[in-house]
């Protein structure tokens, strides 16, 4: 497997409700469950079958079917483990100094220093139809964290008189689109479609934001 993913929000799911038979997994369990994960990951949810997890896992199918209802039932369980969560909460953005340039960076950085392109290929994978009703709340939560968070901050740096009153829901998806746009080009193409650096993006996107927003 390479480098781990951590997916899904903290708390975002009770793990006893997934966790097979309400228990803590067993060693060939966990495995069922990193060998899925992955695959979904590299290959995508209707192609990954549970012959190939089996295989990664080095388990027989029997085995597999044994644990696990279906291959449903190892993604969801899979995603209600830690390991496989982004851990995008509140937290991560609350080392601020009030200043927009530095704050904004932090935030852009808290980002993409989680949304890793491993963890951009699974999430794409955890879309599928088949999925889609139970995993979307999850996936939805973590731009979510990040917008609130952002609008907060906008709101206390106007109660602080550093910025003047303005939409600020719109200037925080400026910002995450930004973030996102530049964290899913750089999963997808890597260093194909352009060489700017990942701090160099985020200090000259908040530069231009912040001139911009200086301005009115």
């Amino acid at each position: 497997m390479q480098s781990t993913i951590d997916f899904l929000i903290k708390n975002q799911y009770n793990d006893s409700k997934y966790l097979h038979r309400g228990e803590r997994m067993d060693n060939t369990s966990q495995k069922i469950i990193d060998a899925t994960m992955s695959l979904i990951r590299d290959k995508g949810y209707v192609a990954t079958t549970t012959k190939d997890i089996a295989h990664l896992a080095g388990v027989n199918e029997c085995t597999l079917f044994r644990k696990f209802k279906s291959k449903k039932d190892i993604v969801l369980n899979g995603v209600a483990q830690e390991k496989w969560r982004a851990n995008i909460t509140s937290e991560i953005f609350q080392n601020v100094v009030w200043e927009l340039q530095p704050d904004l960076e932090m935030f852009m950085t808290a980002y993409m220093d989680r949304i890793t392109p491993d963890f951009v290929n699974l999430s794409i994978g955890l879309r599928a139809p088949q999925l889609y009703d139970e995993t979307a709340p999850m996936i939805m939560k973590i731009p979510q964290t990040f917008i609130s968070s952002l609008i907060n901050y906008f709101e206390k740096m106007e109660q602080l008189g550093k910025i003047a009153h303005m939409d600020f829901e719109n200037l925080a998806m400026t910002i995450f689109s930004s973030t996102f746009g530049y964290t899913f080009l750089k999963a997808s193409f890597n260093q194909e479609l352009s060489k700017v650096k990942q701090k160099d993006f985020i200090r000259n996107t908040v530069q231009i934001f912040v001139n911009g927003i200086s301005q009115n």
